[in-house]
């Protein structure tokens, strides 16, 4: 893949070495213990901790972190520093910045013939664990988007894992691992996330899953379409670019990962697709270029 030389995307977020932080509730902490004596001692106090406890433990039950909002977001570890990066490290997040940099050209031009404008995701890079819009996760989730903040979420050690673990390797199959969350950022500029969350409301677990299928589908799909056009526009491909790209979608097969994991493959619990549906759908938006070739959900999938 030649993508050396590509144009660097700015929307990229480099947490990598920091940490995920101690959070909204970590840094209050302090801050609460010293006074939490004088406000016991205190009616008025004693009235202000019962209604800022209910405030804390009601926005839990409902997905917002109250004091992030009055703290203004996400807290560092007093005294955390960063730390150097190796030049594998910074070469790794080169290239991302330059295959996002790909991504927004391409959906940029797709979106402009339809009329409407693209809005950039951020490339939040990290390392360990991170706190999103969608909560804190660690990086055994492998990448991943929020629409909560319409950014991705990518560890880039999942690269060896993608690699050692899952036999894919090559930077073809990397880049459709940035293309695949890029398609879910597509998705949800279209409104076709919050179709989906709407549509699986009051269904069965494996109905939800269904739909959920369909998404991530589609999401390969779109980054096939992605691949055609930076291709098209680039000459990026070498010969063998495709297939690795093919063996990753292969490796990532929910039915795959069952056997992987020594269990039975229950296609009612699949929520990615199996092996052969993600590289039919890759292929099918690669070979296109076109987005209206990813309706997973009014096609056979």
């Amino acid at each position: 893949m030649r993508w050396e030389g590509g144009r660097r995307s700015d929307n990229v977020e480099d947490r990598r070495g920091q940490g995920a932080g101690m959070g909204a509730a970590g840094a209050a902490a302090p801050l609460l213990l010293r006074f939490l004596p004088a406000m016991i001692r205190s009616k008025t106090g004693r009235v202000i901790l019962v209604v800022g406890l209910l405030a804390i433990f009601g926005g839990k039950m409902l997905g917002i972190d109250v004091l992030s909002l009055f703290l203004g977001g996400v807290a560092t570890a007093p005294g955390q520093q960063g730390r150097e990066l190796s030049p594998q490290e910074q070469q790794s997040a080169e290239f991302v910045s330059v295959v996002l940099g790909s991504t927004e050209d391409a959906w940029r031009q797709i979106f402009a013939a339809q009329g409407d404008r693209y809005r950039e995701p951020t490339l939040v890079l990290f390392s360990g664990r991170v706190n999103s819009a969608c909560g804190m996760a660690s990086s055994a989730v492998g990448p991943f988007y929020c629409p909560g903040d319409q950014k991705l979420y990518i560890d880039l050690s999942f690269f060896n894992d993608l690699q050692q673990r899952y036999g894919a390797p090559g930077d073809f199959a990397q880049a459709y691992v940035v293309a695949h969350e890029v398609g879910h950022h597509v998705q949800t500029l279209l409104g076709i996330s919050q179709q989906v969350q709407e549509a699986g409301r009051g269904k069965s677990k494996a109905q939800v899953n269904a739909l959920s299928v369909r998404q991530e589908l589609q999401a390969d799909c779109l980054a096939g379409v992605w691949g055609s056009v930076a291709n098209r526009e680039r000459n990026w491909l070498d010969p063998g670019d495709l297939e690795e790209a093919l063996r990753a979608a292969t490796a990532i097969g929910d039915d795959r990962l069952q056997q992987q994991a020594g269990g039975e493959v229950v296609p009612d619990s699949f929520t990615h697709g199996s092996s052969a549906q993600r590289v039919a759908w890759f292929r099918r938006g690669f070979d296109s270029g076109d987005i209206e070739s990813c309706d997973t959900f009014s096609s056979k999938i």
